[in-house]
């Protein structure tokens, strides 16, 4: 599915709210003069506030399980705002909510 690719600079956020950051910035494509996301960067989580029967279970890591199929960079593809994902330990999606809207791939 379409969509405008991610960058560093994008708003993404676990489905409880905890902001989340890739760990490793892709510099070789940039995008309103920030670095993409390539799918197999992860994700840190920080602020999730979910809990499980009063026990806290945070979100930790968020990972990309679908993403581009026609834009790669370094042999891999590139983090759309409509790709899917997962946080660790919960299983719940990661949300892109704000990212740049010049360059869109499929």
């Amino acid at each position: 599915m379409p969509g405008p690719l991610l960058h560093v600079g994008a708003q993404v956020l676990c489905s409880h709210g905890g902001f989340a950051t890739p760990t490793v910035p892709n510099p070789r494509v940039l995008v309103s003069g920030q670095p993409t996301i390539l799918m197999s960067a992860p994700y840190v989580i920080a602020g999730c506030l979910f809990n499980v029967s009063g026990a806290p279970v945070p979100c930790v890591t968020g990972q990309w399980t679908v993403a581009a199929t026609r834009v790669f960079s370094q042999g891999q593809p590139l983090v759309l705002l409509s790709s899917l994902s997962v946080c660790i330990p919960n299983g719940t999606p990661l949300l892109p909510l704000a990212a740049q809207t010049r360059v869109i791939g499929t």
